[in-house]
């Protein structure tokens, strides 16, 4: 399926087991916290933020590795620069491929978003060993990079073909290149965070309908889920589909577990929908259709109270927690 292919829904995903973990929203108090906990972690003695992030331990290679591998599994696990990844590659040409990608996700990690789309890119165009291949499914599976698949939204992804491209389509997007961007998550298998990274591109470029297209259906059962909703009801509401984009928000706001920023996020776009509404009811054209057009003008502005009332109660309801 191409980018630009909006058959249906892309967000349905039947495997049992999927590389994600569980997603992470961003705020100004959050991002301070996270920052704080990191400095805690580091004076008690955790693994170096400038090496590649692993879930658990760091894999032992088994008795009696060869050259290749030594060398390889020493520059992924030790390196706090691509650099050094970089110049095992060019030693061992079989390795290439995976050492460019290993680099790129180091860079990605590190927030270097053009220097890591350019190894990551350089990494996939060129073909591995099979020692290569056996060695990445056998020892780096537990390898974990925390993507960014739409704006303050991070999902954690086990070394994968996931965790590669959303790490390649992320750069993209942050060096401008939005198409590319887009056509890089296409292809990946069905998952709600490469559901989200798609819609969030397709929103960005003024995709609406499409947007609209691949979250039919959609309920919110988890975060994930209640961004796509979030950004499904920002396109109706381009679209001037009002009324389906108050159920999309509407949607969010009904799971009371959904996190507090989508949750503030939904409100704040039922409020824009309100003011929308009343900027229409306010038409001047609309005065000039007689009786019928002020009573439907009138059943707008009432509706909108109704609207202003429910909103302010979320907030309340907000507030107590």
């Amino acid at each position: 399926m191409t980018a630009g292919d909006a058959r249906g829904p892309i967000y349905r995903d039947t495997r049992d087991l999927t590389p994600f973990g569980n997603v992470h929203l961003q705020s100004p108090v959050r991002e301070l916290a996270g920052s704080v906990g990191g400095l805690v972690r580091g004076v008690l003695g955790g693994r170096d933020a400038a090496l590649i992030a692993v879930d658990g331990e760091v894999p032992r290679l088994k008795r009696m590795p060869g050259k290749a591998v030594k060398a390889v599994h020493d520059a992924i696990f030790t390196s706090r620069e691509p650099e050094r990844l970089i110049a095992v590659g060019r030693a061992y040409s079989g390795w290439a491929g995976l050492c460019s990608v290993m680099a790129g996700l180091l860079a990605y990690q590190h927030g270097g978003y053009l220097r890591a789309s350019e190894l990551l890119q350089r990494g996939l165009s060129i073909r591995n060993d099979d020692d290569a291949n056996q060695y990445a499914a056998t020892y780096l599976t537990r390898v974990v990079t925390r993507v960014e698949v739409a704006e303050r939204i991070e999902v954690p992804v086990l070394f994968s073909q996931e965790s590669v491209f959303l790490a390649l389509s992320h750069s993209l997007r942050e060096t401008g290149q939005l198409e590319a961007a887009l056509q890089t998550v296409a292809g990946l298998p069905p998952s709600l965070p490469s559901a989200l990274a798609r819609c969030a591109l397709a929103f960005a470029l003024g995709r609406d309908k499409e947007v609209v297209i691949w979250t039919d259906g959609l309920l919110n059962s988890d975060d994930l889920s209640a961004a796509l909703l979030l950004l499904r009801g920002r396109a109706l509401r381009r679209l001037g589909a009002h009324a389906k984009a108050h159920e999309a928000l509407k949607e969010v706001l009904r799971r009371r577990k959904t996190d507090v920023v989508l949750r503030s996020d939904a409100l704040t776009d039922r409020a824009l929908l309100v003011l929308d509404n009343g900027r229409k009811s306010l038409n001047p054209r609309d005065w000039l259709r007689g009786r019928p057009a002020e009573l439907e003008t009138f059943e707008v502005i009432r509706k909108d109270i109704d609207e202003r009332r429910l909103w302010e109660q979320e907030w309340e309801n907000l507030d107590g927690k």
